[in-house]
């Protein structure tokens, strides 16, 4: 079969190897530009279901579509020719059953042609994550704070104070390890219990809201990039400021617009000499 044209891309397989080498840089994309803008930086991009509260005002994650996932994981496919590209299943696509898990994923992998999908879940999703990746679909787990479960779990907030919690997440991490998974993002948990989980288990944490232990990272990237000013969780790092830049921009255009300074002569279409 022939390669020319093909690049190469990171795999799941390559970046379930990196555990114990080099931290995984990990970020979300959700369209064409950005993607090709982190795609050189990045092992891993994660078409997330956050997309549905950054990029739709969604309210939390549950409204997020099977038709919204793929439509921004071709987006993304387009634009990545380096990083690892996972999309995650959306509420209410997995959890039913393992055939119905199985059934979404696969449309997810032949409509976008990306490198394997996220879901949600620890104990509860062992079988299914198991069932996935025997069938071919490599898997990145998910355990601690998760989103899709906020209407259940009481809001957004750090897990693992308690024992039980603490025990719980413990659990869910070995259980998501053993059934396969390549990697799992340890999210929203106190940071001695995620630097504990990282030693123990034989697979990549990437964290958010863990700890620097972890084998790797993620943020959303428009959390990273400082595009929005009224929302700053502790666990995120402004790497720019981009909103008041975007504001003052927008501000220069308005005001050009109505000087009617801009279009100027240079940047319109004028009749041939």
């Amino acid at each position: 079969m022939s390669t020319v044209g093909h690049t190469k891309r990171t795999t799941p397989a390559a970046i379930e190897a990196m555990k114990g080498t080099r931290p995984i840089v990990s970020l979300t994309a959700y369209t064409t530009p950005i993607a090709r803008l982190l795609d050189p930086h990045c092992d891993l991009l994660l078409v997330g279901d956050s997309l549905g509260m950054v990029l739709y005002g969604m309210e939390t994650t549950v409204g997020v579509t099977m038709e919204m996932m793929i439509a921004h994981g071709q987006a993304v496919m387009r634009g990545a020719k380096h990083a690892c590209v996972i999309v995650d299943l959306p509420f209410g696509s997995y959890q039913e059953s393992k055939e119905q898990a199985f059934r979404n994923a696969a449309r997810i992998l032949k409509e976008t042609s990306c490198d394997g999908v996220k879901l949600e879940g620890g104990e509860e999703m062992a079988e299914t994550v198991s069932f996935l990746t025997s069938r071919g679909i490599p898997v990145f787990g998910h355990v601690g704070l998760m989103p899709q479960q906020v209407n259940t779990t009481g809001g957004y907030r750090s897990l693992g104070r308690s024992e039980k919690e603490a025990d719980k997440i413990r659990r869910d991490a070995k259980a998501i390890s053993e059934a396969g998974a390549f990697a799992v993002v340890i999210e929203g948990t106190i940071e001695p219990l995620a630097r504990e989980i990282t030693a123990a288990i034989a697979i990549p944490t990437i964290g958010i809201g863990a700890s620097a232990a972890c084998d790797g990272q993620i943020l959303v990237s428009d959390d990273m990039l400082g595009l929005f000013n009224d929302f700053k969780p502790r666990f995120v790092k402004h790497f720019a400021e981009l909103a008041p830049m975007i504001s003052k921009a927008t501000e220069a255009y308005a005001e050009e617009v109505k000087a009617r300074t801009f279009p100027a002569v240079e940047h319109t279409f004028q009749p041939k000499k």
